[in-house]
């Protein structure tokens, strides 16, 4: 695809509003993990519980459906999309790519999150006592909640991160330098997406400890590693295998380490 021949809007339409409805679904699904996360907070908010819910939920819809289609936009110039849905709904894929390999970012998300989790062992008791400790709940429920709660990491913030960030980062050098970016700037792309992917955690670590600078550190390092692999996913493989790395991650993260006794806020 070149800008002679620009790729049609419609299918980029059809696909922003089918990622906009996933986006909204996901944020609803995030609320039992945020209830047990962080169930102060939510009690202080002047509104009935449902309310707030759909109203997060349709923000969703509209500024995630809008984001998405910028994102898909702008990919066509760069090569980055997301290929498989493109094609299921009639659209042109930014370039042609490599097979998926859903197992490659199936295995990646998981190593990933493993890696996480040996880390936080090392950091964690560095950290200070928690101001607001998570809600208590046994394995089942935590498991469970965490579940809920990877759909919006693999949704929402594939979406944010990648679709649109990472895209708007390497569209806005191409613009300036007429000429596709060299894989120098892929990489400083998906660090910096990797690194504001951190920055975006900043306020449930400032909830639950405080902002520390072994908080900032580890809050920041640890949600890189996931986003370094996403982002490199996204650019090599497609959307698709970023949301699946990233859901992947957060299901070891948020799902089996609670029923195995532990887990990673």
């Amino acid at each position: 695809m070149t800008p002679s021949s620009p790729a049609p809007w419609k299918p980029d339409l059809k696909l922003a509003g089918v990622l906009g409805l996933a986006a909204a679904l996901a944020t609803a699904a995030l609320f039992p993990y945020l209830l047990q996360l962080m169930p102060d907070k939510l009690a202080r908010i002047p509104l009935p519980l449902p309310v707030v819910v759909m109203a997060q939920s349709l923000q969703a819809l509209v500024l995630l459906g809008g984001m998405s289609l910028l994102g898909l936009r702008m990919g066509h110039r760069i090569g980055l999309g997301a290929p498989l849905l493109q094609a299921w709904l009639g659209g042109t894929p930014a370039a042609a790519r490599p097979r998926p390999q859903p197992w490659l970012a199936v295995a990646l998300g998981a190593a990933m999150a493993l890696l996480v989790v040996l880390a936080s062992q090392w950091i964690d008791p560095l950290l200070p006592a928690m101001r607001n400790p998570p809600a208590h709940a046994d394995a089942a429920a935590s498991a469970l909640n965490g579940l809920l709660a990877s759909f919006y990491g693999g949704i929402v913030e594939e979406l944010q991160l990648r679709l649109f960030l990472m895209t708007l980062l390497l569209w806005l050098v191409a613009r300036v330098r007429g000429r596709m970016p060299g894989n120098t700037t892929f990489w400083l792309a998906i660090l910096l997406a990797a690194l504001l992917f951190g920055v975006g955690h900043l306020p449930a670590a400032a909830h639950i400890w405080g902002l520390d600078t072994i908080v900032v550190l580890r809050t920041l390092a640890l949600n890189a590693v996931v986003g370094i692999a996403c982002g490199w996913l996204y650019w090599r493989r497609g959307l698709e295998m970023a949301m699946l790395a990233h859901f992947s991650a957060d299901l070891v993260l948020h799902v089996l380490m609670p029923l195995l006794g532990s887990g990673t806020p």
